[in-house]
């Protein structure tokens, strides 16, 4: 026997005027979330286009910047540091004589690496050093020296 569905006294059909409120404080919420998900994007979009336009001042990490001013007393103390330290490691008695140039790396600290001039003996010769720095626990250590004259 087949029985008809029947609809309690108790049960609407229509949706009462609470669950109407609460369906479209939902969408609102809904839609202030995707606006504000939308709006971050584009944000994030224009910024990377403005980056890339107007080429980045700022130091990437991993990549190599020209040091602007190679007699600045802090470079040129790192070219002193890294001669001393060749001569104490090498057993040998070079003269820090200047900076010529250099670049910095951000890294966990910063690496200089720099063409700085020393005298060995009563020759002046070009050498490259790079000089691994962390201020903040005040290490520096050397990590390569060599020289870049011909002989």
């Amino acid at each position: 026997m087949y029985h008809h569905p029947t609809i309690n006294s108790n049960q609407s059909t229509t949706p009462s005027p609470l669950s109407l409120i609460n369906r479209s404080k939902m969408a609102l919420k809904l839609q202030s979330l995707l606006f504000v998900i939308l709006s971050f994007l584009f944000a994030s979009i224009l910024f990377d286009v403005s980056a890339a336009v107007g080429r980045r001042k700022e130091a990437l990490v991993g990549g190599w910047s020209p040091i602007k001013d190679p007699k600045d007393p802090k470079v040129q103390q790192i070219g002193q540091f890294a001669v001393t330290e060749h001569n104490n490691q090498a057993k040998t008695n070079l003269t820090f004589e200047s900076v010529v140039r250099g670049e910095t790396q951000v890294v966990a600290g910063t690496n200089y690496r720099l063409v700085l001039t020393a005298k060995d003996g009563t020759v002046s010769n070009n050498y490259e050093a790079v000089v691994w720095e962390k201020p903040w626990q005040k290490f520096r250590k050397l990590t390569s020296f060599k020289s870049l004259s011909l002989k």
